[in-house]
């Protein structure tokens, strides 16, 4: 029987494409903890989609667990855009801002 992740990959290399199925492949790695290649994943989906602030959250997570701490705050800055384009200002904005101002500071 296949993983997840398997199948995943197996429906990305036939719609490489597919935001959707790219998100769902790196949420899987993140379940694996393949921090790495759920980072790479996260990064190719926020080329392809719209996204409305979760995926730059993903993304800052498997940073942070990777230890690239600078990409991580990076990420997280660039879904407090991504929220308040998507009126998501006072939701995940403010959870990001606070994720920086506590957990992002004097490093």
């Amino acid at each position: 029987m296949s993983s997840r992740i398997e199948i995943f990959q197996q429906m990305l290399a036939s719609e490489p494409d597919n935001a959707p199925v790219r998100y769902g492949l790196a949420n899987e790695l993140m379940k694996a903890e393949r921090f790495a290649e759920a980072a790479a994943e996260f990064e190719a989906y926020l080329k392809q989609a719209d996204d409305e602030g979760a995926g730059y959250g993903m993304l800052a997570r498997a940073y942070e667990m990777t230890g690239a701490r600078d990409k991580a705050r990076a990420a997280l800055e660039q879904g407090i855009k991504a929220a308040e384009t998507h009126g998501h200002a006072h939701t995940m904005a403010q959870d990001y801002r606070m994720a920086l101002e506590t957990e992002y500071v004097d490093d």
